[in-house]
């Protein structure tokens, strides 16, 4: 059923109790022709493209808790382009542009708000540095400003200029902003079924069947499964999935943890990030503040917050926004983020025949969703990397051709 205002009139009548389900739970057959592992934004945008783009309908989306309870629902919603090299720029400028007709084309509203992001400058390095950045950003053609204190303090005037790191300037994104993270995996979920996509819910890989160095099929909790090619998108745990097939990753599993307080009216209409105090802000449609700042410093696969994060997120905070000093926090929450040595992700083939990854995304991850879905899409349906995504290629961490943006992404976003 198409969502529409006439819709919404005629379900009105029923007081909406004959909504058609956003999507079912089918059984698990025997064989598909493509398997995607992992139910977040990136795995059903996957399997979305493979249908809609490229007429593949044998297509099924295995996930091994529920959709939207992994990274795509644990996330701060923060979206942009504003990375450094030329590879990193096109993926994400990609993923944007997808973003701005994104509701439009999934006939589900993502909640996309085009609001801006302010990227802080607290001294002369970070000025050098987003300043190459921004001159970088220019030359491929993506939005950025650069602009002084006094510009950064009209803008956002309840922000501390002159606290213990006083602010120097910032690079603003423009066409940066934020998106409701669960929508996008139910946007993505309904219209892939949709497409004829079966999605499986709490169905976890237990092993890859692999015959002559051919992927032939899966393990699962709900039985065996043949696949003539398989994706592996399950972001923190894609070095399990690639040890069950006998290849390893140079990726570190991470917690990144976040937190929301209390609603408060409108007072922050963008996005705020300083890597040198070490925190990101934003404000949700519901009035609460969103905030986050850097990764755990050790491996884990735990999704649960921790008292000494909650004081390294808030010190930044109150540092940027004394206002914000007396507000109760709410909710707390950790994703597993699947950090690469150089902070680029991993697209492409793998060791195995007709087994693809796309993995590694670090903290950058929702920001990209659309884009990587499109892209990964491209490669699983083909076989070979799409220009896009060739330079993500696992081999580049043999070669030394890494894509660096740890400057970019020094603050978890």
């Amino acid at each position: 059923m198409k969502y529409s205002l006439l819709n919404l009139v005629r379900n009105s009548f029923s007081y909406h109790e004959n909504w058609q389900e956003a999507w079912s739970s089918p059984e698990l057959k025997k064989e598909y022709d493509i398997i995607i592992v992992g139910g977040g934004g990136h795995g059903l945008g996957t399997a979305y493209y493979l249908a809609k783009e490229f007429g593949l309908k044998n297509i099924a989306v295995l996930e091994k808790g529920w959709i939207g309870g992994g990274n795509t629902g644990r996330n701060t919603t923060i979206i942009r382009s504003n990375y450094l090299w030329d590879e990193s720029a096109a993926l994400y400028n990609h993923a944007v542009n997808l973003w701005e007709g994104l509701s439009s084309e999934l006939n589900y509203n993502v909640m996309f708000s085009q609001r801006g992001l302010f990227h802080l400058a607290h001294t002369v390095h970070d000025m050098q540095e987003i300043t190459r950045r921004g001159y970088s950003n220019h030359l491929n053609g993506i939005d950025a400003e650069i602009l002084d204190k006094e510009q950064v303090l009209k803008k956002i005037p309840y922000i501390n200029g002159d606290g213990r790191y006083p602010i120097m300037g910032a690079l603003l994104q423009r066409r940066g902003g934020t998106a409701r993270h669960d929508a996008v995996a139910w946007g993505y979920a309904r219209a892939a079924e949709n497409l004829g996509v079966d999605i499986i819910q709490n169905c976890e890989v237990k092993g890859i069947n692999i015959t002559n160095g051919t992927v032939t099929g899966l393990e699962t909790t709900r039985g065996s499964v043949k696949a003539k090619k398989v994706g592996l998108v399950p972001a923190g745990h894609s070095s399990v999935l690639a040890n069950m097939a006998g290849f390893h990753l140079p990726i570190n599993s991470v917690p990144l943890q976040a937190l929301v307080s209390e609603p408060i009216k409108p007072i922050l209409d963008c996005v705020i990030m300083s890597n040198a105090v070490h925190v990101y802000v934003s404000q949700s449609d519901k009035g609460e503040i969103v905030v986050g700042a850097g990764s755990d410093a050790y491996n884990s696969y735990s999704q649960r917050g921790s008292f000494d994060m909650i004081e390294h997120i808030m010190g930044p905070l109150v540092e940027l926004f004394p206002i914000f000093s007396r507000l109760k926090m709410l909710r707390q929450w950790g994703g597993i983020v699947d950090v690469t040595p150089d902070r680029s992700p991993i697209i492409g083939k793998t060791p195995v025949e007709n087994l693809f990854i796309n993995c590694g995304w670090g903290t950058g991850g929702f920001k990209a969703t659309p884009g990587s879905a499109h892209t990964f899409a491209e490669t699983v349906a083909t076989g070979e990397p799409s220009k896009m995504a060739a330079p993500f290629s696992i081999d580049r961490h043999y070669s030394g051709a890494l894509v660096d943006e740890a400057a970019a992404a020094a603050v978890a976003h």
